[in-house]
Order: structure tokens, then sequence, then C-alpha cells
């Protein structure tokens, strides 16, 4: 068997060889006789060169060569079919062929009725007669200098009608207009460039002129210089003007849109009584010395005792009202109540069925988006070159904000396995968790699940949103949990645990290391208070001073699961005030009186924003202005979605404007909102917050998208992460939403479930 294998083999080897012979040999042959051919036409050419003069008999035979006769009776002549190929022919009605200077003009059976083919005069300059059908050659007004191609080259060029005699010759430098003028009358003023006077002579042309002039797309034989590296040689960028656009209305808008357009600021002007606005806004606030980004803060957990004020706050109909003091029944911050607030929804969402509103912002957000798509065609290369003169900046090093991501999925897939790993290896013994009545080291966690450290790896973790999750917000909540177990996520993931999250807290801190060695990556880390007691701000404020959780690239937000019907359920709470009790009283109290929660005071310092989290898709009763207050809120269902945002607006306005009182940092309201269910979650977020995550069915609704883009209210939408839930990432209408102009950002949402790399944001751009 082995000698019939060699056999084969070797009979195989000679075959290929013979094959490859035979190629090379044929190959060889072909291309000898190749230059063989070149050569004799060469000499050709050269002997016909060296005649003493070409007899018009000579000259019609080989233009004849070039033509053959149509189906029409016209003889067709074979040119190069990146130049008109035009035959300039004066005077009137031609009967058999006409000879001019030795150039014969074949046409037969001219139909009747075409217009007459307008030329230009006969050209007299230095005693010679230039005749415009002679050479015909295209001049456009991208390129309008002298162009150096190989078709302009009389010499090199295998064109019949380069043949001519040397005292026939014309001067190539000057443009011909006949291929301009020869479909119309028209003076040749109006139709030349301006480089080129009404001689036919070109003037001479800047040198910045001729770097600006574009040369025609596609000419792939020209050397005509390319005016982006042009401009990149200049290393004048700077200098550079963009296109504006002037587009002034041309007639007097219609009755039934000057209504629109006033109900449309009505909707505006409702919003703004709602929003929480600083007296003086952030940048006004202090002089910014050093241009140095992010401004350090040497000792970010020191607390200076500031005494209590003597501001007085107390609960009413689940909205917080604070008074000078005691004593008093004066309201500082008046804030609308629950029924004014959803009759202005209804109002809203009344104007977003509004037939002639939506047709009128639907042809808006297209104006807007074919605007933008101008913009680009007329000054995408100027801001190519712009960017390219900015010194020390591309992609790389430009500050990235990651302005929707949750921290208990900050870390990828592999770093936490990586953690996992370490933490197996080198603290087995630790006490990590306290079930079924025993304390159980990590070592025995990691028994009673069957697993080593050897047999982890990230498929075995099974974290990644996968085809499963899509439209099923509860399997993605699951991925949070390493392995598909609870108490892997409650050792690892939790900060209220039995070891008070030191794990969770060595891994932020190796999160935070790598923002710190990108340096140019910034994060707002989005963490959770559920509602169910109030120490829970107490904890976590210890968890973070305790951990020195501290970054100059990251702030705070604080999310709010919408859980009440489970904690209903469980009872934990007995009503819907129970969890706005938990929630906001901390916060109050700690503002009045800094000293009663020093920590958290501390903390409060980092937190930027409140957020409101759960699935959207759930269906839910639109709210009515004559809802149960919180307190009457006993049942076992989940309140609406706007019924939680008012809730959490009106405490927010009130404790943001206490604390702007006081000089304290403002927290703002950015909930996730749009990302499924209905547009009545758009609505009410309208009217009450700064920014919103995701958004993505604003696409459903032409009006409120509109009315968006008109507030500028931000957007921080993750395309991958609704890739996994609830819409496909072709659908996305996050490109769209940034041409139309509505305030738009990337978010990487969950990098533990969505993303691969170490550096989520900058991957996914």
């Amino acid at each position: 068997m082995d000698a019939y294998a060699m056999h084969l083999a070797m009979a195989a080897l000679v075959g290929a060889s013979f094959v490859a012979v035979s190629a090379y040999y044929m190959h060889r042959k072909t291309l000898t006789q190749l230059l063989e051919f070149a050569k004799t036409v060469e000499r050709e050419r050269d002997d016909n060169s060296d005649a003493g003069g070409s007899s018009p008999q000579h000259f019609k035979k080989r233009r004849s060569h070039g033509r053959r006769k149509g189906s029409n009776g016209y003889y067709i002549k074979h040119g190069s079919a990146s130049l008109p190929d035009v035959t300039a022919i004066s005077g009137g009605g031609i009967d058999g062929e006409e000879k001019r200077n030795g150039h014969v003009l074949y046409v037969e059976g001219i139909p009747a009725g075409l217009p007459r083919l307008h030329t230009l005069p006969e050209v007299k300059s230095a005693g010679h007669v230039k005749r415009p059908g002679s050479f015909i050659r295209s001049t456009s007004p991208k390129s309008p200098g002298a162009s150096a191609s190989a078709f302009d080259n009389v010499e090199g060029s295998d064109d019949e009608d380069n043949m001519i005699d040397e005292d026939n010759m014309i001067d190539n430098s000057k443009p011909d207009t006949t291929y301009l003028l020869m479909n119309g009358n028209a003076d040749i003023k109006d139709v030349l460039p301006q480089h080129i006077n009404a001689n036919v002579e070109q003037m001479p042309i800047p040198a910045s002129s001729m770097i600006r002039s574009h040369s025609v797309s596609g000419d792939l034989h020209g050397v005509q210089p390319d005016p982006i590296a042009a401009d990149i040689l200049r290393k004048e960028p700077e200098q550079e003007t963009f296109a504006r656009l002037k587009i002034s209305p041309i007639e007097v808008p219609s009755p039934d849109e000057v209504d629109s357009y006033i109900i449309l600021q009505e909707c505006l002007e409702m919003r703004k009584r709602y929003l929480f606005k600083e007296a003086i806004a952030p940048w006004e606030k202090e002089i910014i010395s050093d241009p140095s980004t992010p401004k350090p803060n040497p000792d970010p957990f020191s607390f200076t005792p500031e005494g209590k004020s003597d501001h007085y706050f107390r609960m009413q109909d689940g909205v917080i009202h604070v008074y000078p003091n005691k004593d008093s029944k004066e309201d500082l911050f008046p804030v609308a109540d629950a029924t004014m607030f959803f009759t202005d929804l209804h109002h809203i969402l009344r104007v977003v069925a509004i037939g002639n509103i939506r047709t009128l912002c639907h042809h808006r957000l297209n104006l807007l988006e074919q605007k933008f798509n101008l913009h680009l065609m007329l000054n995408a290369d100027r801001e190519f070159l712009a960017q390219k003169s900015a010194p020390h900046r591309d992609f790389y090093n430009v500050r990235k904000v990651d302005t929707h991501v949750h921290h208990s999925a900050c870390m990828n897939q592999k770093h936490l396995l990586r953690f996992i790993k370490s933490k197996l290896r080198k603290e087995p013994d630790e006490v990590v968790i306290f079930r079924d009545g025993t304390y159980l080291t990590l070592k025995e966690v990691f028994e009673s699940l069957d697993l080593t450290g050897y047999d982890l790896n990230v498929d075995l973790l099974d974290v990644h949103a996968d085809k499963s999750t899509f439209h099923r917000f509860d399997k993605f909540n699951l991925k949070y949990n390493p392995c598909g177990q609870s108490r892997l996520r409650e050792i690892f993931l939790k900060q209220d645990n039995l070891i008070q999250g030191r794990f969770l807290g060595e891994l932020t801190k190796q999160v935070f290391s790598d923002l710190v060695a990108s340096k140019y990556q910034m994060a707002e880390y989005r963490i959770s208070i559920y509602g169910r007691k109030q120490s829970e701000w107490d904890q976590l404020a210890s968890w973070i001073v305790n951990n020195e959780l501290y970054s100059e690239n990251v702030v705070w937000l604080i999310q709010l699961p919408r859980l009440y019907n489970i904690y209903k359920e469980m009872g934990i709470v007995t009503s819907f005030q129970n969890i706005l009790d938990n929630i906001f009283i901390p916060l109050f109290e700690v503002t009045v009186d800094p000293d009663s929660h020093p920590q958290l005071h501390v903390f409060l310092k980092q937190v930027v924003g409140l957020d409101l989290v759960d699935d959207e898709s759930k269906p839910e009763r639109r709210p009515t202005k004559h809802m149960p207050t919180p307190a009457q809120w006993t049942n076992v269902f989940n309140p609406a979605f706007s019924y939680y945002v008012y809730y959490c607006y009106a405490n927010l306005y009130t404790l943001n404007k206490l604390r702007e009182s006081k000089g304290m940092t403002t927290i703002k309201f950015r909930p996730h909102s749009g990302e499924a269910g209905d547009t009545d979650h758009l609505a009410a977020t309208f009217l009450t917050c700064h920014n919103i995550a995701h958004g993505i069915n604003l696409r459903k609704s032409p009006v409120l998208q509109y009315l968006y883009y008109l507030a500028q209210i931000g957007l921080a939408m993750s395309p991958l992460s609704n890739n996994s839930l609830f819409l496909d990432y072709h659908r996305n209408p996050f490109p769209m939403f940034f041409l139309r102009g509505l305030n738009v950002s990337l978010s990487t949402d969950d990098p533990l479930q969505i993303h691969l790399t170490k550096r989520a944001l900058g991957g996914r751009i």
C-alpha cells in the first residue's frame, strides 16, 4: 500500500512539473510575439512620420480605416470612449462628400428635420487657420486647466484625429469650445470658464485655484494633482471655509401650518415650566484656569462638618414639601401636582395624534435629514482636511464618555473570568456567603457547583447575551448570573453581601485602572437603590468610601428598578408610598443636615443623575388625572411608567431646588425611556427629563421626534444592546437621528453581556 501511494505521488509530481514547464514556454512564446508585433507597428509609424509630405489621398486612406458603415447609412468612426466624438460641420445642407484641406467626411442619408449643428467660426492666429473641428477635446469645469492626460499628447496617442500635417497642427494649449456650443446659440463669454477669455486664450490661473479644482472622477489616465493631497501639502487647512446653506421660505405658511407651529411652541413652553434649570450654569460657576481634563481632586473623601440648616420638610401625597422652618407654612419650592401633570401629559398625547401636525413634523424631519446630506456633499472634504489639521487628535485620543453603562456589567466577560479564577486560586478559604443555614467558603461554593478553576471558561461563564434573549427581558437579566448561579452573582457582583462587597470593589478598581490607562475614556456608571429600606443609601455610600472607589474618569448615577409589585408580593412594602419614603427621605435628611449622613454627603458629590430601569414592554394602563395617591396605591399591580416618572420628578425637583439654595451639587433626572412599550413613556419624559436612555421608539412618532429635536433632549443610545433585546441592528434609528440633528450619543449599556473588547466604547463607535 505504501509503494502504491508513493507511485501516485511521484506521478502527480511529474505531471505537475510537465504542466508548469509547458505553461512557462507558452507564456514566453506569446510575449515574444507581442514584442515583435509592437516593434513592427513602431517601425511603420516612424516610416510614415519621416515621409516628406502626406498627400490628401494618403490621409484619407488612413482616416477611413477607423470608420464602419452603420445600419442607418452613417459612417461611424471609432474613437476614444472617454472623449466626445464630434465632427464639426458648418454651412447648409451637405450632399455627398465635402472636402476640407484633405479631410474627407462621408455622410449618407441624414434624416430630415434635425436641428442645425452650431459651431464656432474659424479663428485665425499667426497665419494659421484654426478649425475647431480639427481636434476635439472636452473641457470640464472641474478641470479647467490644460491636462497632462495621455489623451492630450499628440505624439503618444493612437487616435486617428491626431495624424495631421504639421502645417495644420493646432495649438493644444488652448481649449476647444466646439463641444460647449454645438447644441445651440450662446455667447462664448457665457459658457467659457473664467480663466479663458473670448479669444479662446487661456489666462493664468492662481495656484490656489488650481489646488481647489477637483478632477473628474473616473479619469484613470490623467495625472491631475489630487486636491486633497495638495491641500495637505499646502498646510493651510485652518483657512478652510464651509459652504453655508441659506434656505429662505418661498411662500407664506398655510393657516394649518401656522396653527401647528403654535401648538408645538406651546408644548415646548409647557416643558420649560416643568424642567428644573439651574440659576447659574455649571460651566459658569467656576473659572477653569487649568486646561487639563478631568480636573484632579486630591482628597475626594474628605468631610467637613457644615451644620444643620433650619429647613423643614414633610411628605404630602407622595411629594416632599420644604418650608423655611418647622413653624412656617410657606412652601419654598412649589411643584406641579399630579393632576396638572397628567392633564398636560394627555394634552401632549392629543397633539401627537393630530394628523396635520404629524404630516408637518414628518416633512420637517425629512428636510433636516436632506440638509445634512447636502452639507456632506458640499463640505465633507473640507471637514476631512480640518480633522487632519488638528494636532495630536484622532479617534483614539479624543475623549469619549460612556453615557449609559450599568456598573454590575461594566467589565467584559474575560475580565470577570480572570478575576474569579484569581480569587479562587488566592483566597479559596474566604467565607463568602451564608446559604441554607451554613457559612460557605469560596472553595466550598464551587465544590457545591461541581466546578473547579480549571473547568471555568468564557462559554461556561455564560454571561453573554445571545438570540435567546431577544424580546425576553427576564432571560437577559439572568445573564447577570455567572454560570447561571445566583450565588456567584451575590458573591462577585453585589455590594450588600456577607463580605460587604469587597470582591466587587476590587473588580471596580481594576475597571477604573483600565479607564485611567486609556486616559481618554470616561464613564457614567449606574448603581442600584431598590427602595426596600432607607438604610440602602448609607450602605452604598459606605461601600464607596470604604473601598475608596473614586476616579477622575467616572461619575455615578442612581438607578431605581420599578419593582413595586415584587416587593408587595414579598411583603416588604405595604404601599407605593413606602418606596418613595425609602428613596427620598434620606436624601432630604443629608441635604438639610450633612452631619447626619457624612459618607452619603461625600458620595452625593459624585452623583450626577437619577435613572428609572426595568422592562418597558410590559403592558400597563394609561394613567388618568384622577389617579390614587401613593399612600392609596396598595394593590399588587405595578404603577404605570408615567406614574413612576411624576413622583420621581416631583421629589427630585424639590431636592435640587433645596441643594442649589445651599450651594450643593444637583442631580439630573435621566431615566430609561422609549426602549420598548408605548410612546406614552416618551411623552412623560419629554415634560420632565433632561436626558433619556435609548429612545428608539421615537421612530414611531414624528411629532415626539421633532419635539425632542427642538428641545435637544439627550438620547444615550445603545444599538448593540437593542440588537440583543428589542430591535435588530440594521433597523436601529441612531444613524437617522444623527442626520436629523437629534442630540444623540453612543453608549455600551452592558459590556458584560454584549461586548468582547477591553475598551467597549472605543471598539463600537
